[in-house]
């Protein structure tokens, strides 16, 4: 206690959110740890650069809100992080204080205050992708008279090919291709989901050559660097921007992308899509939400029902006459394009059991509903007057009007006729 405040040090809580939440509880990958592990390193950089204190020093009160924000904001100004890796920096945060919140219920407002910063919102920009005369300035530029010229040639195909992600080029190994009959590439993505991907020709003979120099174990990097060691994801992005360059002297339209190694998997994806293959989930971005609204039944839609609910009121208000068949018609004819098919098979055949109800002489269903198919029956309305007459009218509350006259009764069948298709 010091001055009345209670001094409670990050640094066991820290140690135990790696060691206790991610590995044992969470069974966090090693990228999400890595992850979580660069922000917390910067974040605790950036508080000792502030307050001169030593990680082991730090108390809770040094991270408060405003420490936070300012963090997030020297990611953007000082170190020109976009919007979209200062929000993945505030998850790992936040994630380290939703630990936290449970071990140090008296800093529950300092945590709670930290919780509540939001996410920014950001634009989206257009995906980038290459064309096909793009792909080959690219794949040309490595110079294949060295040895990292031939790697980089065969890492880019692969990746245009296949759709790989950076992280699933990184972490191949020479036991991961498999050439011959089936020839496919195995990697794991995210989520830790393994998948095989079949490789074209030119990629299947290109690995071939590449595995041949390689001549590497099973379990060695499939692209290592000169000394033996996997590659990194800022050495690959180095080589595809290097060879963009290069390319861009004989394929102008380069110039005007910003090329990084997702910009091959965007490119693998259009040409599945271009040539008809892929779906439009395929895409990022590009969605047929259409077809979902249009499978939409009448229940589903506020806006038809309310349609519905009007109609009604124009036939219960208007006058019995000798139209109320041809209104009650054109007003189904309008409900039956707002019903699923399954729907309307379900009334047609309701509508064939309720004319022999009223041949039989009851024009009531089962749950006491008046029958609305009657018109449709071509039984006449003298019948279903004559019927009506002698129903129980204690059948339903819901119908306490079949006491009524019988004209007021039929301008009820023609309301409860229209209702019935709106429901």
């Amino acid at each position: 206690m010091v001055g009345g405040a209670v001094m409670t040090l990050i640094a066991p809580t820290l140690q135990a959110f790696f060691t206790d939440r991610l590995i044992q509880q969470r069974q966090a990958s090693p990228q999400t740890i890595a992850a979580y592990r660069d922000t917390l390193r910067l974040l605790l950089t950036f508080v000792h650069k502030r307050t001169g204190k030593m990680p082991a020093q730090l108390d809770w009160d040094n991270l408060d809100a405003t420490t936070i924000s300012a963090f997030l904001n020297h990611l953007e100004g000082k170190r020109h992080n976009s919007t979209r890796t200062r929000n993945l920096r505030l998850t790992a945060i936040r994630s380290l204080f939703s630990y936290a919140a449970l071990r140090h219920p008296e800093h529950a407002l300092l945590i709670q205050r930290v919780l509540a910063i939001p996410p920014k919102r950001f634009g989206k920009r257009i995906v980038t992708f290459l064309t096909a005369t793009e792909v080959d300035a690219l794949l040309a530029a490595p110079d294949q008279a060295r040895w990292e010229g031939r790697r980089d040639r065969a890492l880019m195909l692969l990746a245009i090919q296949a759709g790989l992600r950076v992280s699933e080029l990184t972490s191949l190994n020479c036991s991961d291709v498999t050439l011959g009959t089936g020839a496919s590439v195995r990697c794991e993505g995210k989520g830790r989901k393994q998948r095989a991907v079949p490789l074209t020709r030119p990629a299947e003979t290109l690995l071939r050559l590449w595995l041949s120099e390689r001549a590497g174990q099973a379990d060695d990097p499939l692209f290592p660097t000169r000394t033996g060691r996997r590659l990194s994801r800022d050495a690959v992005a180095l080589r595809v921007s290097t060879h963009a360059a290069t390319a861009a002297q004989r394929c102008p339209s380069l110039l005007s992308k910003r090329i990084h190694p997702h910009v091959l998997r965007h490119s693998c994806a259009m040409s599945l899509q271009m040539s008809g293959v892929a779906s439009d989930a395929s895409v990022p971005g590009k969605r047929d939400h259409g077809a979902v609204r249009e499978r939409k039944s009448a229940r589903q839609c506020p806006q038809r029902a309310v349609r519905a609910k009007q109609q009604v009121r124009q036939v219960v208000t208007s006058p019995c006459c000798s139209g109320c068949h041809d209104v009650a018609s054109s007003s189904v004819v309008s409900q039956d394009r707002m019903m699923h098919p399954r729907q309307r098979q379900n009334r047609t055949n309701g509508g064939r059991l309720s004319q022999r109800r009223v041949l039989r002489g009851d024009p009531f269903d089962r749950v006491g509903k008046p029958l609305t198919t009657s018109f449709d029956a071509g039984v006449p309305l003298r019948d279903v007057q004559e019927a009506a007459s002698h129903a129980d009218p204690r059948t339903t509350m819901r119908y306490d009007r079949a006491r009524a006259s019988l004209d007021r009764h039929a301008t009820y069948i023609v309301a409860a006729y229209i209702a019935g298709a709106a429901r």
